[in-house]
């Protein structure tokens, strides 16, 4: 069986730093009291990733293995370049049909 395009993506979170695509749960703001409840119970059980480089959190990325990655990138862009690789996958199986 053949994976699809976006299966195989990788999603640029900043600074170089990438994920799979295809494990993406979600993509949210942090500033809200749930998001930061998520962030510090992930912290505690040693499953928060930070790629802010320093940097102050812009967005916080819930991926399917229950890690939360910290970003520097807006979530608007972020969920931007998501919509990217979702609709060049859909067009590359169009294109194999």
């Amino acid at each position: 069986m053949k994976k699809s395009k976006k299966e195989r993506s990788l999603l640029n979170v900043g600074f170089g730093n990438m994920v799979r695509a295809d494990r993406v749960v979600a993509i949210a703001a942090p500033n809200s009291s749930p998001m930061k409840r998520l962030k510090d119970e992930a912290r505690d059980v040693r499953r928060l990733i930070d790629v802010t480089h320093g940097r102050k959190t812009r967005s916080l990325i819930v991926m399917d293995s229950n890690h939360i990655v910290l970003s520097a990138i807006q979530t608007e862009t972020i969920s931007q370049r998501y919509a990217m690789l979702d609709k060049n996958s859909s067009d590359n199986d169009k294109q194999s049909d």
